[in-house]
């Protein structure tokens, strides 16, 4: 800009109002530079390999929890884990993504992606706990659903949507927390719930960055840029009114005190099943339909726009 400045101008050539215009730009893509670093940052919060994860946060918030394993059609697939937990002199059915800490472990839960017998797990376990009347708790991290061709030929699209539905019918508590990555339908799969809570430092989209870029740029190393204009921060959501509320961390974030995450995880739980459990079941469900109905949608001018 400097240079631009010192060039000698021609007669009839006036180069201020281009100097003034290219200045106004430099200092908005400086601003924007800038939050798009802070946003990114959340995003390698969400990532960060020593996050607590779904074992993690059993092993710090119950006092003991017996696994169940299987989808009784295929297989088990260990993305997702689930089992009931003792909590509070009460029983809770607590399902979430699991990752990996090392090569074989990540290897072993397939990077927290589940395939479809994960899916159905979860919706095998979510309706015993409705047939005894357990309150069900998801703990969501995951890049999103498996995309591989196996996945696909095992009904992947399917099992997702029989997830939802799945959730949609229950009639006892349901309490989601994002702990980490919420990625696509592999997330919302295990989210439509009466509450919906997210820790501090995680996202959740529609999609990853790093493919949004790919998809929209065709260069996914523009990922921190999607990333910003996702908005899939826990802020974005709150104020859009995908979320219930948003919890806050330990201070650096919750890889550095997973005893502490749990601890605020615990007490969020707490209030909200204490809120739920004192609701009709029919309203709770009404709700939790009318929840979910009113996301993506608002009024213009008189008119409803979705």
């Amino acid at each position: 800009m400097t240079e631009l400045k010192r060039l000698p101008t021609l007669p009839g050539v006036h180069l201020k109002d281009e100097i003034t215009k290219i200045s106004q730009r430099l200092k908005e893509l400086g601003r924007g530079r800038h939050l798009d670093k802070a946003v990114w940052d959340k995003v390698e919060l969400a990532r960060h390999p020593k996050r607590p994860y779904t074992l993690d946060y059993i092993e710090n918030m119950f006092a003991g929890f017996i696994e169940l394993h299987g989808d009784r059609c295929y297989g088990d697939d260990s993305a997702i884990v689930g089992g009931l937990a003792a909590y509070q002199g009460r029983t809770l059915m607590v399902i979430g993504h699991q990752k990996g800490r090392d090569l074989a472990s990540r290897t072993k839960r397939n990077f927290g992606m589940p395939r479809p017998e994960g899916y159905r797990k979860a919706q095998r376990l979510m309706q015993l706990a409705d047939k005894f009347g357990i309150p069900v708790m998801t703990l969501i991290d995951t890049p999103g659903a498996f995309p591989g061709i196996a996945a696909e030929e095992r009904g992947q699209g399917s099992a997702i949507a029989n997830s939802l539905l799945c959730m949609a019918r229950l009639n006892v508590p349901t309490v989601a927390v994002i702990i980490g990555e919420g990625g696509s339908g592999g997330a919302l799969a295990l989210a439509l719930t009466d509450r919906v809570l997210m820790l501090e430092n995680s996202v959740y989209s529609v999609i990853t960055p790093e493919a949004c870029a790919a998809i929209l740029w065709k260069d996914s190393s523009e990922a921190h840029l999607a990333a910003q204009t996702l908005g899939m921060t826990s802020a974005d959501l709150a104020r859009l009114e995908i979320i219930d509320e948003v919890l806050p961390e330990p201070r650096g974030g919750a890889h550095r005190d997973h005893a502490a995450a749990a601890r605020i995880l615990k007490d969020a739980l707490e209030e909200a099943l204490r809120e739920l459990e004192t609701m009709n079941p029919r309203l709770r469900k009404k709700e939790r339909f009318e929840k979910f109905r009113r996301m993506g949608v608002w009024k213009e001018n008189g008119l409803t726009l979705f």
